[in-house]
């Protein structure tokens, strides 16, 4: 069964519901009883059997190598005092 996220416009609660495909949205909010909207969000996603590679469901960012770090600077030697 399906897991829904609704946000209250009036006093902001937020929470889960689990319902059927087949059920109509919720319109209520249980804290204040204000107006709710459904709260859509990214989906991972796993690809799972034979044809497909680990690294098929990974982003392309994170695989790529790492930025090489630039040396510090070195320190300029400081004034002496006469």
């Amino acid at each position: 069964m399906p897991t829904y996220q609704y946000a209250c416009n009036a006093c902001e609660h937020e929470f889960e519901a689990f319902q059927s495909f087949s059920d109509a949205s919720l319109t209520q909010c249980p804290e204040c009883k204000g107006e709710i909207r459904k709260v859509y969000s990214a989906v991972g996603v796993v690809f799972k059997g034979s044809g497909f590679y680990k690294t098929d469901s990974v982003n392309k960012k994170s695989v790529s190598e790492p930025a090489k770090a630039t040396p510090p600077a070195p320190a300029a030697p400081a004034a002496k005092a006469d």
